[in-house]
């Protein structure tokens, strides 16, 4: 959850419900939801935010294909700077 910066009310963002309003827009290629972490965490932060993101990647996925509609997924590659992180990634999303 977190507040809109137009009138503070609170909004609720799912990996399901980004997916449904993205096929809402008629989006060509719909994003997953993810979380993007500041540059300078530690290892273990990384690494629990890239986990979270797969989680949500699966998430997303799910629900994309319950409904096609012609449209696209990409999956998004995580870890920073970390090779092993970004490896680890790669080999998440194309299993």
């Amino acid at each position: 959850d977190f507040r809109s910066y137009r009138d503070g009310s609170l909004v609720h963002l799912s990996p399901e419900s980004s997916v449904l309003a993205q096929k809402a827009y008629r989006s060509d290629i719909i994003v997953p939801l993810d979380e993007l972490p500041p540059y300078h965490i530690t290892k273990e932060r990384l690494t629990t935010s890239v986990f979270l993101s797969h989680r949500w990647e699966a998430r997303s996925l799910h629900q994309h294909l319950a409904d096609l509609r012609n449209q696209a997924m990409y999956g998004v590659v995580h870890g920073g700077i970390d090779r092993d992180l970004r490896k680890l990634s790669i080999d998440y999303l194309c299993s």
